[in-house]
C-alpha cells in the first residue's frame, strides 16, 4: 500500500476514533477512488485498508453502497459505507 493509501487510512481511523469519543453509534462514510477503467475486476487500490482502520475502531461495516462518476480529473467511483458500533 502506497502513502496516499496509508495517509487515506490513517484519516478513516482518526474519523472512525472521533465518533466513538462523541458517543456515536452509527457512522456514515465516504471512500472515493480514481478509476482509470470501471469496465474491469480488479482490487479497488487501498478501500479494505480504509474499511480495516474503521472497523479497527469497533465499528463493523453494515450496509454499502456505489456510486460513479466523472470528474474534472477522470472517473471515480464512490462507496458509502454504514458502519454500526459492536
Amino acid at each position: 500500500m502506497g502513502w496516499l493509501n496509508n495517509a487515506k487510512a490513517s484519516e478513516a481511523g482518526k474519523h472512525a476514533r472521533e465518533a466513538v469519543a462523541k458517543g456515536d453509534t452509527i457512522l456514515v462514510y465516504k471512500f472515493i477512488e480514481a478509476n482509470t477503467n470501471s469496465r474491469i475486476t480488479a482490487p479497488m487500490t487501498g478501500m479494505a485498508e480504509q474499511i480495516q482502520a474503521i472497523e479497527a475502531e469497533g465499528w463493523t461495516l453494515a450496509n454499502m453502497a456505489v456510486g460513479e462518476g466523472k470528474a474534472l480529473g477522470g472517473e471515480r467511483v464512490a462507496l458509502i459505507c454504514l458502519f454500526r458500533r459492536r
